[in-house]
């Protein structure tokens, strides 16, 4: 059989990014071959994409991107930091009744979400679908969106607020197209996906709210490149780890116990610890603090540490060791000078506690995935990292990440100067490849 030069190239580009996702794979520290969809797989991904309501609704959305884009302004100048998120939450909360769901209200979290009735009544696993409000940016930052051409900038306007305004552009065009989907779809709105926040949204959603043990398949719309599937949880502990000692003049106390000098040993054994690099364990010291004055040793001084692996036995083995650390540390100083006036003592608080884990390629919702990717000419590439998913990951729930938007059309995460590209085109190709593929999911059996 003769074939075109677009099917050859097609086919060819198809070849080489499957070796790049092994590649990339395999950076992550999770290596894995990359799984072929099956016949079943394939099938359901082609009749998503060839339903004439599916090409309703990828319609519905380009003659109302306009209202996509006034919303994700919107959106993005009510501010939403760390702890802070109930404006937006209400605001958002408001916009998913306009969409039409069922349900729609706030848990005592402060997470928003409204119910999407599917057919089968229950038949087919129930997916959530989220977005997390919280942005990393203080209270009191600047979030007036400039516009320049096609492009929007702000703090917060890609991470995760475009998410937020692609939900609702979705649930609107399911609605007039008449999309039914096999089973029911929660769309939320969740707090506390950022740093300080320490996934306290999903966490509550998972392990207290009204919808634990009922979510079977999560998604979280959180990235910036349509190519990228994360299914893989970095997860990480973080401590705020506090010296105390009796304190004292730096000439009039010399010799006694000083929390510094524990702190500094405790450190210094740390930075030799070796840990495994495949897959990746990583470590950090990132604050210090401490003291009064120079010519004082310190009554108090006090270290973050950011400890983070893929693996939970790997992740419990760096926080055993570092424990261990900080105990022998602050023996030392006690044995090394006079307490006299009083020992050092040490507190380890936890700050941060992010789960890991991983989706492995080979369960039927990354197979699902993986065939509707290739309906686009596109081969996941699979990826770790740490949001949203890694909490019903780690409960072995099947859970992932995937993006907004494609990867040139957003940049400068996490700074004032964040930015997304809304050019329509391009738009509408993005919301036609990540709305297919929460749709195949919905009607995964």
């Amino acid at each position: 059989m003769q074939m075109t030069s677009s099917r050859i190239f097609g086919r060819w580009r198809t070849a080489c990014l499957a070796s790049l996702s092994l590649v990339a794979f395999a950076a992550t520290g999770v290596v894995s071959a990359q799984t072929p969809p099956t016949p079943a797989t394939n099938a359901l991904a082609r009749q998503i994409v060839s339903d004439p309501k599916f090409r309703a609704a990828v319609g519905i959305y380009e003659r109302d991107h306009e209202r996509f884009v006034a919303e994700l302004i919107k959106l993005t100048e009510i501010p939403a930091p760390p702890f802070g998120e109930e404006p937006r939450a209400r605001a958002y909360m408001a916009m998913l009744k306009d969409c039409g769901l069922e349900n729609v209200e706030m848990d005592a979290e402060g997470n928003v979400m409204g119910l999407w009735r599917g057919k089968s009544g229950g038949a087919v696993p129930l997916l959530a679908v989220a977005a997390h409000l919280d942005t990393v940016f203080p209270e009191g930052t600047d979030v007036k969106v400039k516009r320049q051409g096609t492009r929007l900038i702000a703090p917060g306007i890609g991470d995760d607020t475009r998410g937020l305004a692609f939900l609702l552009a979705l649930i609107r065009a399911m609605r007039e197209a008449k999309i039914e989907t096999a089973g029911d779809i929660l769309f939320i709105g969740n707090v506390g996906e950022e740093g300080p926040g320490d996934l306290r949204g999903v966490r509550y959603l998972f392990t207290k709210g009204p919808w634990k043990d009922k979510i079977k398949r999560f998604i979280t719309v959180d990235g910036g490149n349509l190519d990228i599937v994360t299914n893989s949880g970095l997860g990480s502990l973080r401590y705020k780890v506090t010296f105390k000692g009796p304190g004292g003049h730096s000439w009039g106390a010399f010799g006694n116990v000083s929390p510094a000098f524990a702190m500094g040993d405790a450190i210094a054994r740390f930075g030799k610890l070796e840990v495994p690099k495949k897959p990746k364990v990583s470590y950090n010291v990132g604050i210090v603090s401490g003291g009064t004055s120079v010519n004082s040793i310190p009554f108090e001084t006090a270290m973050e540490v950011d400890m983070r692996a893929v693996d939970p036995v790997a992740l419990k083995d760096i926080d055993a060791k570092f424990k261990k650390i900080v105990a022998e540390a602050v023996d030392a100083e006690n044995a090394a000078r006079s307490t006299v006036n009083g020992k050092i003592t040490v507190e380890i608080k936890l700050i941060g506690d992010r789960p890991s884990g991983t989706t492995s390629p080979e369960t039927p919702v990354l197979k699902q995935i993986a065939a509707t990717m290739g309906v686009f000419d596109k081969v996941p590439v699979w990826e770790t990292n740490s949001t949203d998913a890694n909490m019903p990951i780690s409960l072995g729930i099947p859970a992932f990440a995937i993006a907004r938007n494609s990867a040139s059309k957003s940049g400068r995460g996490h700074s004032l100067d964040e930015w997304v590209d809304v050019e329509k085109t391009q738009a509408v190709k993005d919301f036609e490849v990540a709305a297919a593929m929460i749709l195949s999911i919905a009607d995964l059996p």
